[in-house]
């Protein structure tokens, strides 16, 4: 299931002009919302308007609410927003063809929703509250982890000969070296590479508006003014996109998207695997400092999680003590 806007409807129906208008709207108001009062609508407009103050979420939320309310007015249903129950609730995640984890972010969304329609007495009860989703349990990660060796070799496969050779080293190296989310890198600018008069560090903006200073390490501090010098960068982006002809540089910053495009082109003509994704830097990353035994919170902090069970997620030492096991079995 895609996390797009457009509203995905239940089998069989058919997109109704107002739907389709939501496609480009996630936020738009139900028909159903508008049936239930003004205390509905301020309560629809103060929780995806004022609450949800991250893009991401906010428009996630908007699909599982639209997706809820689209199915519930189905003219098979007619259930007015007053008179949803627990059941409505549980019937329509049973019917859902989605992944668990997809399913418990619709159920999230839809009692985040009816919480602040309970406070403004809209409804007497959260009908979301008491429904359970299937359990879901995550013991390793899913994002395939790039080898050390795999590592080095598409760095230094990487020719410096250009600006756009130079520009994707330093970004690759960035990823190996500091263990930062793609989007992260993607909003680096002149600015985020600062000395402190003892050593370089780069601040990075993460995600839920977090900011975290990683030190850089030498190798990566020449190959970034390696690359800095020869594009002339004086402010702005760091990292930009290029003019396809030319391979010049643009001033434009690359997008998360236009990195990962770049690590696949940049595998393909490594001879690696196109599994791998930007992400996987960070899951090599955290497993090569823990099998150095580096405290698990150090290796917390440098990723950026609030949570130490996230780290733990991707430490793929498990999973090699499992392959070592499996080997030995002498059936």
């Amino acid at each position: 299931m895609s996390d797009s806007t457009e509203i995905i409807l239940y089998p069989g129906a058919q997109r109704t002009p107002d739907q389709r208008r939501r496609g480009a709207d996630a936020a738009a108001l139900p028909a159903i919302v508008s049936a239930a009062g003004g205390g509905a609508e301020f309560a629809w407009d103060e929780f995806f308007k004022g609450q949800l103050a991250n893009a991401h979420t906010r428009k996630n939320y908007a699909h599982a609410v639209h997706h809820f309310l689209d199915w519930c007015n189905h003219p098979d249903r007619q259930i007015p927003l007053v008179r949803i129950s627990p059941g409505h609730v549980g019937d329509y995640l049973a019917g859902l063809e989605l992944a668990t984890p997809t399913k418990k972010l619709r159920l999230a969304a839809l009692r985040k929703f009816f919480d602040v329609l309970v406070v403004r007495h809209v409804v007497i009860l959260n009908p979301a509250a008491s429904v359970r989703a299937e359990r879901y349990a995550v013991v390793e990660g899913r994002t395939p982890e790039i080898g050390a060796k795999q590592a080095r070799d598409l760095l230094r496969s990487v020719a410096p000969l250009t600006l756009v050779g130079l520009r994707d080293r330093a970004i690759i190296a960035v990823l190996i070296y500091t263990a930062a989310r793609v989007g992260a890198v993607a909003r680096l600018t002149l600015k985020s590479l600062k000395h402190d008069g003892t050593q370089y560090a780069l601040r990075f903006s993460e995600k839920g508006g977090k900011s975290r200073e990683i030190p850089v390490r030498h190798d990566l501090e020449q190959l970034l003014r390696d690359y800095i010098d020869s594009a002339k960068i004086n402010e702005g982006p760091l990292f930009r996109t290029a003019y396809r002809r030319t391979k010049q540089l643009t001033t434009k910053a690359m997008s998360g998207i236009d990195i990962c495009r770049m690590m696949k082109r940049r595998l393909k003509a490594a001879g690696l695997p196109g599994q791998f994704s930007p992400h996987s830097f960070r899951v090599a990353t955290v497993t090569d400092l823990l099998e150095q035994n580096v405290a698990l919170e150090d290796v917390q902090h440098l990723a950026g999680h609030a949570d130490p069970r996230t780290t733990r997620l991707y430490d793929r030492r498990r999973r090699k003590v499992t392959r070592n096991i499996v080997e030995r079995i002498s059936i």
